[in-house]
């Protein structure tokens, strides 16, 4: 089995790249691999609205001058998929709504080829607006027929600079328990 996680945050080894580890740990240590695919700072710029994908049935976005049709392959790879993104003004960030937003589509193009893997979101925080990154990721995987896996609270960790994260021992513990249901869901779902 394996889980691939997406962090949308510029920063590679920021926060949400470190929280999206304590998930990792949780489900390397029931034996599931796990890969993470940098998208903040990449180029990935939003649907065009060309509708090519539900045209040409393919799993495949017709733009393909950026890393869209890559993060694609890697999420139809996977038995579960991680999407990471810090907190920017209360929303994602512009690359991590843009992977939704072209995956998603593609996806709805192709009879919801993502259904019944297991989703979940990862998000970091200053201080407030998580919520609604939260939520924003978790629609993608609502609307797409996948599996959310619950932790104990919000899959939300605090911090502003990089390693602040480490300090919220509540944030930690939520991404722990994330990776350890993520891991009984996929033990359950995947044959």
């Amino acid at each position: 089995m394996k889980v691939t996680a997406f962090n949308g945050s510029p920063r590679k080894e920021g926060n949400t790249s470190l929280l999206i580890g304590h998930a990792f740990d949780a489900l390397n240590k029931e034996g599931i691999t796990t890969e993470l695919v940098q998208v903040g700072g990449e180029k990935l710029h939003g649907c065009i609205a060309c509708y090519q994908c539900f045209a040409r049935k393919d799993k495949r976005c017709a733009v393909a001058d950026d890393i869209a049709n890559d993060c694609i392959e890697k999420m139809l790879e996977s038995d579960g998929i991680i999407i990471g993104s810090p907190t920017y003004f209360a929303a994602l960030t512009p690359e991590t709504k843009a992977l939704i937003d072209r995956c998603g589509m593609v996806s709805r193009a192709n009879g919801d080829m993502f259904k019944r893997k297991a989703g979940a979101a990862v998000v970091a925080v200053r201080r407030a607006g998580a919520i609604n990154v939260f939520d924003t990721i978790n629609h993608f995987f609502s609307i797409g027929q996948m599996i959310i896996p619950a932790s104990n609270y919000w899959n939300i960790g605090v911090g502003r600079n990089i390693g602040d994260v480490l300090q919220d021992e509540e944030g930690i513990q939520t991404m722990q328990v994330l990776g350890e249901n993520m891991a009984w869901l996929l033990n359950k779902i995947v044959d």
